[in-house]
């Protein structure tokens, strides 16, 4: 029997809803003005505490039987590195976040960061994100200074990010909501048009963001140069997707250019010609297929995570100008009868604007870490 439940935090990620948002972001991720303060990083390995590197073991529960615990150990030496930008998760009252880690970064960097501690070393500054308060202000010329201020920020937080990296070392990078529209745009203005920068980048997982490609390209959007992967072992590309249990309506703010978190990033054009990327970190390619989801864990002891196999499946879509990761609930019709099968709780949507979006990573968070994996071993056995 499946039940839908929420998430169990008083943390939600949230975005803009308001029309006429732009920002005018910053151009360079080195630009900084002479009182930048120093980065304060909520995950750098060597750091305690990191709630980037906490137990990454996992919990199985399958339909029927008994569960079982799969240890991972964190490699001591990854060959890539991981710079992840949080979502909005900041209840401040003031436009844009402070650089202090709170419960709710710490919270969300070990929901959705952590795993990949198992493939990389995981950085992530803190930056000053526009806040929940913010985001729903009716203040459009203070929403814009706020996401200036917001990129600006992640910006310096990436250059201090390349200078602490040995010279021509390999990063993924991961956001998701306002962290990936904040990638995009530091994608667009620092790595697309700089071909070192490009040849480092194993892969920007962006979920979450609108991030657009022109229809029916891997390129042509946000982009001129970083394609969408279309294979696990693809280097230097992009996996981008919102999350939905039913095609989003035209006032979504995921899956249709030009609106909701599309203006995070300063993508306003609703041009027949732009799409909202899809990739399905499952399976690259048509077809539904199941999903490696990853939850964390409050119930099974020595695991820090919890999956499920065979309870979702997934496949990109295209309905009425929305592009999405169609999700669904493997019926439990598809298993074995049994007197006392296993119960696996579904996340519930958040409603038909924002469909699964508070779970995009934890939905294909065992694909996303096994892509990367993958982009490793091509990475250094055919190169």
């Amino acid at each position: 029997m499946h039940t839908r439940v929420t998430r169990a935090i008083g943390v939600i990620v949230l975005l803009a809803t308001v029309s006429g948002l732009v920002p005018a972001v910053a151009e360079s991720a080195g630009a900084k003005s002479a009182s930048a303060p120093k980065t304060t990083w909520l995950c750098k390995p060597g750091q305690s505490p990191d709630p980037c590197t906490q137990n990454i073991s996992y919990a199985v529960v399958p339909a029927v039987g008994a569960p079982t615990v799969v240890h991972v150990a964190q490699p001591s030496s990854p060959p890539v590195d991981c710079f992840y930008a949080y979502p909005t998760v900041s209840s401040q009252s003031t436009p844009n976040s402070n650089l202090t880690v709170g419960p709710e970064q710490t919270y969300i960097a070990a929901d959705q960061a952590a795993p990949f501690s198992q493939v990389c070393r995981v950085f992530a500054p803190m930056y000053r994100q526009m806040t929940i308060h913010e985001l729903f202000s009716k203040d459009a010329a203070g929403q814009k200074r706020a996401l200036d201020i917001a990129y600006a920020s992640l910006a310096q937080g990436f250059a201090a990010f390349l200078a602490q990296e040995p010279k021509g070392r390999h990063f993924v990078l991961l956001g998701h909501s306002q962290g990936a529209a904040m990638l995009i745009h530091l994608i667009a203005k620092v790595i697309d048009p700089n071909p070192a920068l490009r040849a480092r980048l194993v892969s920007a997982l962006l979920l979450g963001g609108n991030l657009t490609v022109a229809k029916g390209k891997t390129v042509g959007g946000a982009f001129q140069h970083i394609p969408l992967c279309t294979s696990g072992h693809q280097l230097s590309c992009a996996v981008a997707y919102s999350s939905f249990y039913s095609a989003p309506p035209k006032t979504s703010y995921f899956g249709i250019p030009g609106q909701g978190v599309s203006l995070l990033w300063g993508q306003t054009s609703r041009s027949s010609n732009l799409q909202v990327a899809c990739v399905n970190p499952a399976s690259f390619g048509p077809g539904s297929v199941r999903l490696g989801v990853r939850f964390l864990n409050t119930d099974f002891p020595g695991a820090g995570y919890v999956t499920y196999p065979g309870l979702y499946r997934s496949q990109c879509m295209r309905v009425n100008g929305a592009t999405f990761l169609h999700v669904t609930v493997e019926p439990s019709s598809a298993y074995p009868a049994a007197a006392h099968p296993n119960q696996r709780p579904t996340v519930a949507s958040s409603g038909k604007n924002w469909g699964l979006h508070d779970y995009d990573v934890n939905l294909a968070a065992g694909d996303l870490v096994s892509l990367v994996a993958r982009q490793e071993f091509y990475l250094h056995n055919h190169r």
